[in-house]
């Protein structure tokens, strides 16, 4: 009995040997390479993402990974190696990023505009005011005790945003944040509308975000300041440094810049939101700065998102030259 059962034996280790074998091979030809996106979440909460990773992944053998959060804290994952490129609109924390040796190659990839809501009453009347203008009437409106205004107070890019606006505004944003009317959320952008809708407050919206809650009727706020220089909002992609952090995918994360430049990238993100919100949701910046169709945009764009009248001064650069012909 025992010499029986020694044959049977022996073919079946052969056997789970011939199939850990195969299997092993399987994987490892159809195993994609994985990137990790930190990225800002309005780019993320719009659903243009998973747009982007659909058409992205049908043409190349990468598995996207997004993290989506704020732009302080995409930057900070990025500074500790936990991701190998990130999404931003934040210029100020974008140079910082490349000055500080943590990224290389950036590019700007499209624009939009943020908006300033509030409730249809608008009881500070700033519908159609300048910017600044507006920000001083709100502020009078929150100390008389008549509105409330709601921050998304995380160090995202929209929290640099207001902050700068209100500087520009003559405001201390420090000491606003004291002031009862003021009213910190400490969350992304679909909570801060949320939060703004319940107090029938205003806050500072990126367009995209808010076109699509009002468009599913989550929030009754209204748009009521945009497309203004002071409100513009310029959205780039950087890579991480794999000198500093020789564990990220570099190749990987150069080869989504270049689709997110590329004419095909460029058209995923301009037609993305026509169909459902009858706008374009983000504009293609790659072609508004290489034609200059617009030049007022392109512009505002080049005094507000360059440095050193580029967007990415030749020392930042790793590579890549082609981006930047």
């Amino acid at each position: 009995m025992r010499k029986t059962l020694i044959p049977w034996a022996t073919l079946l280790v052969a056997v789970a040997v011939v199939s850990v074998a195969a299997t092993s091979y399987y994987l490892g030809s159809t195993t994609k390479g994985r990137l990790i996106v930190s990225t800002t979440t309005s780019l993320y909460d719009t659903g243009l993402l998973d747009t982007i990773e659909i058409d992205f992944e049908t043409r190349y053998p990468i598995d996207l990974n997004f993290i989506s959060v704020g732009t302080g804290i995409a930057i900070q994952h990025a500074q500790r190696g936990d991701a190998d490129v990130i999404l931003v609109h934040s210029p100020t924390d974008e140079l910082k990023f490349l000055t500080d040796g943590t990224g290389v190659n950036r590019k700007i990839i499209a624009y939009n505009f943020f908006t300033l809501v509030g409730p249809e009453t608008d009881p500070a009347q700033i519908r159609n005011t300048p910017t600044l203008e507006a920000l001083a009437r709100i502020v009078e409106a929150g100390r008389n005790g008549t509105v409330k205004w709601v921050s998304r107070g995380d160090n995202s890019g929209t929290h640099s945003k207001e902050k700068s606006l209100w500087t520009a505004a003559g405001f201390d944003p420090k000491n606003l944040t004291k002031e009862s009317w003021y009213i910190n959320v400490g969350s992304g952008m679909a909570e801060t509308l949320k939060k703004a809708d319940y107090f029938s407050a205003y806050t500072l919206a990126d367009t995209g975000t808010y076109l699509k809650y009002s468009k599913e009727g989550a929030i009754t706020l209204r748009s009521l300041i945009e497309q203004e220089m002071d409100l513009l909002n310029v959205y780039s992609a950087i890579a991480v440094n794999q000198t500093l952090h020789p564990s990220v995918n570099f190749q990987g994360a150069m080869t989504f810049v270049k689709y997110l430049t590329s004419d095909e990238g460029q058209q995923v993100i301009e037609q993305f939101g026509k169909e459902e919100f009858g706008q374009t949701l983000f504009y293609s910046a790659v072609r508004l700065l290489k034609g200059n169709t617009n030049p007022t945009i392109a512009q505002w764009i080049r005094e507000y998102a360059y440095f050193d009248d580029t967007e990415c001064p030749t020392q930042y650069r790793k590579g890549y030259a082609e981006l930047y012909g």
